[in-house]
């Protein structure tokens, strides 16, 4: 997700997002690991509301009494049970714990189900004036999953809509099957275990334009666009991700989409992401204003398949995919525009100085953020990853970047792991470079 098009407002209300649905806390031993979630979701358009019947597939790692923690949001749990029979389970703030049966054994895994509905204020956008809904931010307002960046899991998702609508959603699309009162049930499967955050899906009365690239299925979606609007507003796509492929040493292969909906500010996915309307007519208008299409597509990489191991290390997240956008941008465009992004990143470090704001970029505990926090995260980490680049020149730095991307493809990292992995690449020890712009603070630019 993007801080270079967040206005205040929208700043606001996404950290006020995040941090009541729970999202910024530290990566953690848990009792018990989420394999897959299987999940049916019926939204409610015009009222704005959902029901929800899930398993959950786990796994205990203790002997004995264990606890499943999964985050809930605002969402009325019905029932929970097992093949057994009913669990205990009980509401702490956001959070829902069941009890799993004392007789479970590490290592053993079993089905928890649920039952569930809510009216998500947040999460899932209900826009019945557009005739859209898509889910943004928090995975645990629609959906009873652990928000923690370190917790991968499959995803089959099943999402019922009218029949009218287009939909896409994480991983193959299975089945399109058709539901009485004019509706069909769309199920997605994503087999590739990935962060919950990135879980999601988009429906509504969509044109689209199917296109293929070396190894990889593109789609485009939009309400307001024509199919050759579209194709000019991401044509750029498919050289992107050989871009992008390149630099992280791992091809994209499988699918990619990419959808214009009614609002947002921007959202990565596993397998597709989500833009503003509104910002699809910036592009038409301006082709240079494609850093966000390149932010969210660099994600892929570099926020989904390697992620940072609690949000406390987030700029492993955005501040690699800001600069990586900017290096697109450079690849497209010319240096220029490059040494252009580069500059107001390094303005921007110099008020976080200037103002006693400056901060690590490995925080000890990101907690209630404020604006200032995500420049350091976005604007300060991709500026440290600039320099980086000139420290170590091309061919270092690049060698780096794809050793570590390749080394930590479907896990979680820490920077130490990262620093470790550009040690190793380059030869080079990195201790002096990291203290100052990585883990100190006050470093003047």
């Amino acid at each position: 997700m993007p801080l270079m098009v967040l206005s205040r407002q929208r700043v606001a209300r996404c950290l006020t997002v995040l941090i009541a649905a729970g999202a910024f806390s530290s990566a953690i031993a848990r009792d018990v690991d989420v394999l897959a979630y299987r999940v049916r979701i019926d939204p409610d358009l015009a009222a704005r509301s959902l029901t929800g019947a899930e398993t959950v597939q786990v796994v205990a790692n203790i002997t004995g009494t264990a606890v499943l923690e999964l985050d809930a949001g605002g969402l009325t749990i019905d029932s929970v049970t097992s093949d057994a029979g009913p669990l205990v389970f009980a509401r702490e703030g956001k959070q829902l714990r069941v009890m799993l049966p004392a007789t479970l054994h590490a290592g053993q895994p079993m089905d928890v189900h649920l039952t569930y509905h809510g009216k998500p204020t947040f999460g899932l956008e209900f826009h019945p004036e557009t005739e859209q809904l898509y889910t943004i931010f928090s995975t645990s307002e629609w959906l009873p999953s652990i928000d923690a960046p370190d917790a991968r899991a499959t995803l089959d998702l099943s999402v019922a809509v009218p029949a009218t609508f287009d939909a896409i959603g994480n991983g193959r699309m299975v089945s399109r099957t058709p539901l009485e009162h004019g509706r069909v049930l769309y199920r997605w499967q994503q087999d590739v275990p990935v962060p919950g955050f990135v879980y999601g899906f988009a429906a509504g009365r969509f044109h689209g334009v199917d296109q293929k690239a070396p190894g990889v299925s593109l789609r485009f979606l939009s309400r307001d666009l024509g199919k050759d609007q579209l194709k000019q507003v991401f044509g750029d796509t498919a050289d992107m991700l050989a871009f992008f492929g390149d630099k992280a040493g791992t091809p994209y292969t499988g699918s990619y989409q990419q959808a214009l909906v009614t609002d947002t500010i921007g959202q990565e996915l596993a397998g597709f992401a989500l833009m503003s309307e509104a910002y699809g007519q910036d592009v038409l208008k301006d082709p240079t204003r494609e850093d966000l299409i390149a932010h969210e597509a660099a994600h892929q990489w570099w926020g989904i398949r390697v992620t940072c191991e609690s949000w406390n290390d987030f700029w492993l997240n955005e501040g690699f995919a800001n600069f990586m956008a900017a290096a697109w941008a450079q690849h497209r465009f010319g240096d220029a525009v490059y040494d252009a992004t580069v500059d107001r990143w390094r303005q921007r470090v110099e008020r976080l100085v200037s103002e006693g704001k400056d901060h690590p970029l490995v925080y000890t505990q990101w907690v209630k953020p404020t604006r200032d926090d995500r420049a350091v995260v976005y604007q300060k980490g991709a500026y440290a990853l600039h320099l980086l680049r000139r420290e170590l020149g091309e061919d270092a730095f690049w060698k780096g970047i794809r050793d570590y991307t390749r080394q930590f493809a479907g896990k979680s990292v820490t920077t130490a792991d990262f620093r470790k992995s550009m040690e190793l690449s380059s030869g080079r020890d990195l201790s002096a470079f990291f203290a100052r712009w990585v883990t100190g603070k006050n470093a003047h630019p």
